[in-house]
């Protein structure tokens, strides 16, 4: 199969948007990285506060995962001063901001930073706006940033009833650009209401996966996360999806059906997370169409295994 003219766009943010690419990367397909620009934790948190520039966190990780370069030079992107006034600090996220001044956009900091690394594709923020996530719980109590969300400090029994971006934010114009020129869009792994949807609630970004003629794969996680997804199925992933979509435009749903051992779940469990299940009832009512298989990394976290998951991927494009 000839991939050299095949254009995949990649949607999220995290780790679940850096095992994606890690995997793609070793293809020689046309890769677009778009990223959220929700995150408000850490060092993202200090430098948007005190520099007013966007959120660099996901976008130096999504970096490092394209690159081709040295492994010192990932390394130096991801090292955390863990003393001084640097203290939680990554240096990639200082770079990346010292890019912005030197450049005088982010969009060209975000450019210099993959030339640096020699990254494989393009990186490209989801919206060049400035906005955060809330997120209103089922008991209308309203949670202000996406590491309030992420790290509750708020009942999380509670369910999230739905999350929104304020100021409202319209879509990078090269984001829109990139998934209606797309052959393939994918959509995850990551955190459900952190990672990934806050790409959707971006003015302009649902419309244009509608209206693409790529085929869209939503990659379904692999554990719930306690204060988001509380004993979500795979399907109830799937619909949250959907809903922020603004309608059923899935093609296909990767869902991985082998259970990790119960010494590598038993951390997560500890922390409220569960292994997603597939009802199958469910899955038959469908009009995507839902691959099935074991996606999971051999050892370590439990994440997708990259390799098998690129596989996969790139077999849609047949």
């Amino acid at each position: 199969m000839d991939l050299k003219n095949k254009k995949i766009v990649v949607i999220g943010g995290g780790t679940g948007c850096f095992t994606v690419l890690s995997g793609l990367k070793k293809y020689s397909v046309n890769l677009s990285a778009i990223v959220s620009m929700a995150d408000s934790g850490g060092s993202t948190k200090i430098l948007r506060e005190e520099f007013g520039i966007l959120p660099p966190g996901d976008i130096r990780r999504t970096l490092v995962a394209l690159s081709r370069s040295e492994k010192l030079l990932s390394d130096l992107f991801n090292y955390r001063f863990n003393e001084g006034c640097l203290s939680g600090h990554n240096f990639g996220n200082i770079l990346i901001t010292a890019l912005e001044r030197i450049k005088g956009s982010f969009e060209g900091a975000v450019e210099e930073a993959g030339k640096i690394l020699n990254i494989k594709g393009e990186v490209i923020p989801v919206t060049l706006q400035n906005s955060h996530l809330y997120a209103v719980l089922e008991n209308s109590q309203i949670i202000k940033g996406e590491d309030n969300i992420d790290v509750p400090k708020h009942d999380a029994t509670l369910k999230i009833k739905k999350v929104y971006l304020k100021p409202k934010a319209k879509a990078n114009k090269k984001a829109k650009s990139a998934i209606l020129k797309a052959d393939l869009i994918v959509i995850g792994p990551g955190d459900l209401y952190t990672s990934i949807i806050p790409n959707l609630l971006v003015k302009g970004i649902p419309e244009a996966i509608k209206n693409s003629r790529a085929k869209k794969v939503y990659v379904c996680n692999l554990m719930t996360k306690f204060g988001e997804t509380n004993n979500f199925t795979g399907m109830n992933f799937v619909r949250e999806i959907e809903k922020y979509l603004g309608g059923k435009f899935l093609d296909y749903v990767i869902l991985n059906n082998k259970k990790p051992p119960a010494s590598r779940v038993a951390k997560y469990e500890k922390e409220g997370a569960v292994f997603v299940k597939c009802n199958r009832e469910d899955c038959k009512k469908e009009r995507f169409k839902i691959i099935k298989g074991n996606f999971l990394r051999k050892k370590g976290f439990i994440r997708h295994d990259p390799n098998n998951l690129a596989k996969t991927l790139l077999k849609l494009l047949e």
